[in-house]
């Protein structure tokens, strides 16, 4: 009778796991045999994920910070609430930004966590937010987890792997610190497939006229 070897994966802030469990009645030849094929089997498994392009390194650029960003749900530095984290009903909180840049375009956004244990995490990447009127602009709670909304927007791929935005999930342990970035754009970005966000950083080179940010906790 043949033994396969189990495989078992997860994922959360920490990153994919990968657990290969061997047949524990192997020995001699066909334990080596076993161990060899599960050591492929890893760095195939571990090749065919999907790959963020540099979103690790993600910091916001050197723009002078024109704007602030508030939210409903929680306040510069305070804790987030668990409706907009993985272990709530994980949708995204409002957001509102003023005043407006006159030359604003567009406006891009990155959700962000430095604390991970991998190096940052990406929770949101979202551009081409249209500007509003009369100075104030904003997102509203619970954007639809798609890649292209109605009024134009895009949502890229986060560090999960989907589109939209998820929230915090962190491992048990410290408080983990949530950046949201806002940038004010002078263009509207191209409408490019999957875009993360070390790509959105690329193509918002030598566009931004100004940003804003916000930060909030989350412990588990």
């Amino acid at each position: 009778m043949k033994v396969k070897p189990e495989v078992r994966s997860s994922n959360d802030e920490s990153g994919p796991k990968l657990e290969v469990r061997m047949p524990e009645s192997q020995s001699g030849r066909k334990w080596e045999m076993w161990r060899s094929l599960a050591a492929a089997l890893a760095v195939l498994l571990a090749c065919a994920a999907p790959q963020t392009g540099g979103t690790k390194d993600v910091k916001p650029t050197g723009a002078a910070k024109t704007m602030t960003l508030t939210s409903p749900a929680f306040t510069q530095g305070k804790a987030i609430p668990a409706r907009y984290t993985g272990d709530g009903q994980d949708v995204s909180p409002a957001l509102a930004w003023a005043p407006v840049p006159e030359s604003a375009a567009s406006f891009a956004l990155i959700c962000r966590d430095p604390d991970a244990p991998g190096g940052t995490f990406i929770h949101w990447v979202v551009y081409n937010i249209p500007p509003a009127k009369e100075g104030l602009a904003g997102l509203p709670e619970a954007l639809p987890k798609a890649d292209k909304l109605t009024n134009g927007t895009i949502q890229g791929r986060n560090d999960f792997g989907r589109f939209g935005y998820n929230g915090p999930k962190p491992p048990p342990g410290k408080p983990h610190r949530y950046f949201f970035d806002l940038f004010a754009l002078d263009t509207m970005l191209p409408a490019e497939a999957e875009v993360n966000a070390g790509r959105l950083q690329v193509m918002m080179t030598g566009h931004v006229i100004g940003t804003a940010e916000l930060m909030g906790t989350y412990q588990r």
